[in-house]
């Protein structure tokens, strides 16, 4: 599982391999097996909105459910809800995605 912020969400779906946590995920899509993805940004419904689609629609990918973080204080912050982590864990092994995605 990785917490994704918003630039290694945007790294992860432009292909970008500069980390350690890039390369592992490479190396785990390129082997098949799921990457779990924890949000947690603050432009999740702004900059970083695209690229979490683009993740969504890949194979291999899934997301701790997540919801946003303050609608009041941080209306485009995200964040996951922690409670589901080894929910999603468990599932994505069955490469199922839990639902809902978005709280």
């Amino acid at each position: 599982m990785h917490l994704a912020r918003g630039n290694t969400i945007a790294k992860l779906a432009g292909g970008i391999v500069d980390n350690a946590a890039t390369m592992a995920t490479k190396s785990h899509l390129r082997n098949g097996n799921p990457v779990v993805l924890a949000i947690s940004t603050n432009d999740g419904l702004s900059g970083s909105a695209e690229n979490i689609g683009k993740l969504l629609n890949r194979n291999n990918y899934f997301f701790v459910p997540f919801r946003q973080d303050n609608p009041i204080t941080k209306p485009r912050s995200l964040v996951f809800d922690s409670n589901l982590i080894v929910k999603t864990l468990e599932n994505a092994l069955d490469r199922e995605q839990i639902q809902p995605i978005l709280l």
